[in-house]
């Protein structure tokens, strides 16, 4: 199978989490809008959606499904999403998308987030993805330093923005053995928006698409 189809499958698995009638989180990607195709042909229908990008806000409502402003909503029963990178804790490396922001606010108010990636996207130990940190235009030099003497090589992503209207850098080179630790310290850095480590909002369940079909884990 190609990497797109085994995207697709667990996509499609991704329906069996969801409530029909239901508010559900939908996150941003490849992978992603798979599901939100496999999405519009629930029967009964979810109640709508809370989208983490504009683009899978598009992707949305080309499909008919009602987009609800996450700031209208108190909670979510589940959370869909991809990933850069998980590990075997549920722990995860997000923002290629560069929608890294908003999807953990989407997260925030989920009671589960489900985590559907192809099988590459398993990895021992985070970190061989480069860390996506939204950024203060400002800040981005004195960040750079920072994630050197870290070890790390950052740069930022040209001609990408956020669509909070922020930079992105890539750091390069970081291997992250205590996600929880690395997550809280480089989130109080002045200028990081949000670091792309998703430890406080990891992963309950993860949705991996295999040639042999689709493998769950539970975190």
């Amino acid at each position: 199978m190609t990497q797109d189809e085994l995207k697709a499958l667990v996509g499609r698995a991704a329906l069996e989490q969801v409530r029909p009638g239901e508010l559900v989180g939908v996150g941003t990607g490849s992978t992603v809008n798979h599901f939100i195709d496999a999405l519009a042909t629930l029967q009964p229908p979810v109640a709508g959606a809370v989208s983490s990008s504009d683009q899978s806000t598009a992707r949305l409502q080309r499909h008919g499904i009602a987009v609800v402003d996450a700031g209208s909503v108190t909670r979510l029963s589940v959370y869909v999403d991809g990933a850069d990178e998980i590990d075997e804790r549920g722990f995860m490396i997000k923002g290629g998308g560069a929608a890294l922001t908003r999807e953990k606010i989407v997260a925030d108010l989920a009671e589960r987030f489900v985590c559907i990636a192809d099988e590459s996207k398993l990895v021992p130990v985070l970190g061989r993805y480069p860390l996506p940190v939204e950024v203060i235009a400002m800040a981005a030099p004195q960040l750079v330093r920072r994630f050197a003497a870290l070890g790390g090589q950052a740069t930022l992503r040209p001609g990408v923005l956020t669509d909070n209207g922020h930079p992105v850098l890539d750091v390069r080179g970081l291997r992250i053995d205590d996600p929880l630790a690395m997550e809280a310290e480089i989130n109080q850095w002045p200028g990081v928006v949000t670091v792309g480590i998703f430890a406080r909002h990891r992963a309950n369940l993860c949705l991996l698409g295999t040639p042999h079909g689709v493998r769950t884990l539970v975190f």
